[in-house]
């Protein structure tokens, strides 16, 4: 069996070139900014996504990188909670909030750094003060829709 950072490289390559970067290098920015975190692979039938908590339980998640055929979001978990007064913020569910991100770059805006910061702060459980965080894989699902887009309908 392979490592988790091996499976979780398998995962990424099935989605196109620029998705599957844009998702890598945010990841990848998340990671740097807070190697504390745990990251929780989840290899879902609409996405692959990378959950930030500060343990193994996807109650814990404080947001998620999502890889999409055609985009990379990033989740907030409590998202409903931030206070957003650039309006950066998507979605109307009770909890959840997310931002699709369209460069790697996003993730330093003033805007989406901050929500990032308070996120944090109003974390269920706070991640741990140092350390390194570990690379678990969760889930795979066995039934999954196409990882690339499919030719346009128009």
């Amino acid at each position: 069996m392979s490592g988790p950072e091996t499976q979780l490289a398998a995962f990424i390559a099935r989605f196109t070139p620029e998705v599957a970067a844009l998702g890598t290098q945010a990841v990848d920015r998340l990671t740097r900014r807070i190697p504390q975190a745990d990251r929780l692979v989840y290899d879902n039938y609409n996405a692959l996504a990378v959950a930030f908590a500060a343990d193994d339980k996807a109650s814990n998640a404080i947001f998620s990188i999502a890889f999409y055929p055609r985009w990379v979001s990033l989740f907030f978990g409590r998202g409903a909670e931030l206070d957003d007064p650039a309006g950066v913020l998507k979605g109307g569910g009770s909890v959840m909030r997310h931002i699709v991100l369209t460069r790697p770059e996003d993730l330093d805006r003033p805007e989406i750094s901050a929500l990032i910061g308070q996120a944090l702060e109003k974390a269920k459980k706070p991640l741990p003060a140092d350390g390194q965080g570990r690379l678990l894989i969760k889930s795979v699902s066995a039934r999954q829709r196409p990882r690339r887009p499919g030719p346009d309908i128009g």
